[in-house]
């Protein structure tokens, strides 16, 4: 099976990458302001903890199984719980004051079910911020996940997208288009007319969305399933982060979740 184009090896520094734009985006985006500063601190908060995690790994390598290797880094989640506690929208908040009371146990077992993608439907934004820079130190260091994959997700840990990048290809006509993963931070390409959820791939069901006011930005949907993924072109700012950038534009997702869509995979808005 094909790896995603693996992040920054210096995963610490990627996520500081990310903080910084998000810091610096969130100077000049009156409506996203908000988002952005929490991002910025999400980010920094998952940096630390993913340096934490290399650290372990030096020491003793990490198995790429988390029931195995959560006992290792578990003491350290409690920044992260903390920051979301402290910074995170109301919804956020409210369940990041919860799990801070948990048990260590139940705490972890949120986590395994998480991770092994047994629990009930609908999005656990907290696990996958506690677990992402876990994945993203995997990624790095190239030791393969033990987690299920599915059509449309990421071929290295079977994270889902939540934003789609698009880059000029000088072998092919017109751009090419990358998914972003929401676990690892790795990408991986798929063909402009398809469906990353349900594989449609008849293009007057896959109707594409722009607004003026965020050139870069656009809501690809697809008729069939509802769902829809952002995508982000950086033809039109190349200092952009895909991940972060998608931010700018929460208008448009709210757009879209009134015309019936639902986003594939929340973006770091919840939404």
């Amino acid at each position: 099976m094909r790896n995603p184009v693996a992040p920054d090896p210096r995963t610490g520094s990627a996520f500081e990458r990310r903080a910084a734009r998000a810091a610096a985006l969130a100077r000049i985006s009156v409506a996203a302001a908000e988002p952005l500063r929490f991002a910025a601190g999400l980010y920094r908060v998952q940096g630390r903890l993913a340096a934490a995690i290399e650290t372990l790994h030096a020491e003793h390598p990490l198995s790429g199984r988390l029931g195995d290797d959560a006992g290792r880094f578990a003491d350290r989640l409690g920044d992260l719980v903390r920051f979301a506690a402290d910074h995170g929208p109301p919804g956020l908040a409210a369940e990041a004051e919860a799990r801070a009371r948990e048990e260590a146990s139940l705490v972890r077992s949120r986590l395994l079910v998480w991770w092994s993608g047994t629990g009930p439907s609908g999005e656990d934004y907290l696990s996958r911020a506690l677990l992402r820079p876990y994945g993203e130190v995997l990624a790095t260091l190239a030791v393969t996940p033990d987690r299920p994959h599915r059509r449309g997700h990421c071929p290295f840990c079977g994270g889902a997208p939540w934003v789609a990048v698009r880059r000029e290809d000088a072998d092919a006509a017109g751009a090419r288009r990358m998914l972003g993963c929401a676990l690892c931070g790795g990408e991986w390409p798929l063909g402009r007319i398809l469906c990353p959820c349900c594989g449609e791939g008849d293009p007057v069901k896959l109707p594409s969305f722009q607004s003026d006011s965020y050139p870069a930005a656009r809501i690809e949907a697809c008729e069939t399933c509802r769902r829809y993924v952002k995508s982000i072109d950086l033809s039109v700012d190349g200092r952009a982060i895909p991940e972060v950038d998608d931010l700018v534009s929460l208008s448009m997702d709210l757009w879209a979740a009134g015309q019936g869509f639902t986003r594939i995979e929340p973006g770091l808005a919840g939404m």
